[in-house]
């Protein structure tokens, strides 16, 4: 048996066998290591491959066991396919294009439920009114929450594309705050009348917009057309058996669904 081989991929390491490596000749892994192509090595003597670490053990496992292991909640399809494509090993290419129309069909019927609750609280702030003077004023603050659910995990993606909250001066995605691949929860605020803007960074109050139309969501009623907008065109449609139409008028529950 031929000695371990260590890999340092990206700064993460793997350890592996020579025969692993060259399971696929035809591949890149299979031309460095056959001697074919140069390899460069790391101050450990360690071989060195200036790729993405984190899916490289997705790549490892397939050269191992020429089968394609992936989590149910795995987000970088895309990231690994690029990987593939640039490590050339063509079965691994084949059983991604496979599993990416297994998830198409997966995807394509689908449910969207969204749970809406608003309050309204008092912010306290101080407003400057000459140098050196201030005074301590507050006002009514309406604050909204959506608890967001979607067995279409694609869709939530394509929510979080169009959705960016306005939090320390800056925009960011609301992608970052899925709870899970199928589970997003949206917090953020009004336009306080009054409120200088460092107070909203001081105090950590999100707003919400709207892209690419740069449009602020100040109310249930502007967010839920911007839903519906976003889930009609993605072959949505209302489920008219739920909810209860008062609870719809009252933007309270929103029940979608979509059959393809």
């Amino acid at each position: 048996m031929s000695d371990p081989i260590t890999l340092n991929v990206g700064g993460k390491l793997y350890t592996t066998s020579l025969a692993t490596l060259t399971s696929f000749p035809d591949s890149m892994l299979g031309a460095m290591f056959s001697g074919k192509m140069p390899t460069k090595r790391d101050s450990q003597g360690n071989c060195f491959i200036d790729r993405d670490g984190k899916v490289f053990r997705y790549i490892l496992n397939f050269l191992r066991t020429s089968h394609l292991d992936l989590p149910e909640d795995f987000q970088e399809m895309g990231l690994l396919r690029r990987e593939a494509d640039f490590y050339q090993v063509q079965p691994l290419i084949e059983a991604l294009q496979e599993k990416e129309v297994e998830l198409s069909k997966a995807e394509k019927n689908a449910m969207l439920n969204i749970t809406l609750n608003q309050r309204v609280q008092t912010v306290h702030f101080t407003v400057r009114e000459a140098p050196q003077i201030y005074s301590l004023s507050s006002s009514s603050m309406e604050v909204f929450n959506a608890d967001i659910f979607s067995t279409s995990c694609l869709f939530l993606k394509l929510l979080g594309s169009k959705l960016v909250y306005c939090s320390n001066g800056s925009l960011s995605s609301i992608t970052s705050h899925l709870q899970d691949p199928n589970h997003l929860t949206l917090d953020w605020v009004a336009n306080v009348e009054g409120l200088p803007e460092e107070e909203y960074t001081k105090q950590n109050l999100k707003r919400l917009w709207v892209v690419p139309a740069n449009k602020q969501i100040n109310s249930f009623q502007v967010f839920v057309e911007e839903v519906l907008k976003i889930a009609l065109s993605d072959g949505f449609c209302i489920d008219s058996s739920h909810p209860h139409a008062l609870d719809f008028m009252n933007n309270k529950i929103i029940r979608l669904i979509r059959y393809r």
